[in-house]
């Protein structure tokens, strides 16, 4: 069984991109543009793991983050930051703040599917390609 992950992005560029890689690679793929709705599908679906934009409307990732952690459904899955915040101290405050990874934008294609895989305790489906 293909391991699960769902992607909360706004942007459809970034979110078609990753899809595109992940889908590749054996991954099903999941998603939402807000974090609101990806909260709804983590609750639904209990993906492998959670590819979490900072930068979202209305929720920002470090509250849909600090939902996950409160919620004893969600707690346990490992949420990998994918942001565009880069500055200096801005990977160890998302870390800090209950992220498992950190995946600076513009992702890289040839090393972002590895980079998410570290993260999972289960492998893309048979037949994926990275």
């Amino acid at each position: 069984m293909a391991a699960k992950l769902l992607l909360i992005e706004d942007n459809p560029n970034n979110s078609y991109l990753m899809r595109y890689l992940l889908e590749k690679a054996g991954y099903t793929v999941l998603e939402a543009s807000c974090g609101a709705r990806g909260m709804d599908l983590a609750l639904l679906h209990k993906p492998d793991a959670v590819l979490l934009d900072i930068q979202l409307p209305e929720m920002d990732g470090y509250e849909v983050l600090s939902a996950f952690r409160r919620n004893a459904e969600l707690a346990d899955i490992p949420v990998i930051a994918v942001t565009s915040y880069a500055m200096t101290g801005d990977r160890e405050k998302i870390m800090s703040s209950g992220a498992d990874g950190y995946i600076e934008k513009p992702i890289d294609p040839e090393t972002f599917v590895s980079s998410v895989s570290s993260h999972l305790r289960c492998p893309p489906e048979e037949g994926g390609t990275t």
